[in-house]
């Protein structure tokens, strides 16, 4: 068995939000990031009815550039989902479609990077995403 700690904070250690990013199942059948997105997550809550607890979380979603993997770096690229009249593209999902912890370096660019950006805003000052596949080997095998 293995766990880990996803956390959505709006402060965290007295440093700002601490939103995790995770894989997310939307079709189980396909293999790897195929069959996965990357979600941003925002809060955790669950509630009943009829009885029945159902927890889940509110995301953002960020979506797949191109097809495939960078062809450079061999890892998957994503940017944030927004709908058609420009909003974040949120969504409410069940726990249960949360595979793993997903890591993401910044797509730097040419420009150069602020010294004031702190970690905790670093997914609102980039475009793009790589999905790190060498976080661990977990990731690794299942998304490449």
């Amino acid at each position: 068995m293995h766990h880990e700690y996803i956390r959505a904070a709006p402060t965290w250690q007295q440093n700002g939000p601490h939103y995790d990013c995770a894989f997310v199942i939307t079709d189980p059948e396909l293999q790897g990031m195929h069959g996965m997105d990357i979600a941003c997550m925002l809060c955790f809550f669950s509630f009943k009815s009829e009885g029945i607890c159902y927890p889940c979380a509110v995301v953002q979603w960020l979506d797949h550039i191109g097809d495939g993997p960078d062809k450079a770096t061999r890892m998957w690229m994503v940017w944030p989902s927004f709908t058609h009249n420009h909003q974040c593209n949120l969504a409410v999902i069940h726990v249960d479609t949360i595979f793993h912890a997903a890591h993401l370096i910044p797509i730097y660019g040419w420009n150069f990077v602020p010294p004031e950006i702190a970690p905790c805003h670093s997914y609102d000052a980039f475009n793009g995403f790589y999905v790190n596949k060498f976080v661990d080997h977990h990731v690794f095998e299942i998304t490449y």
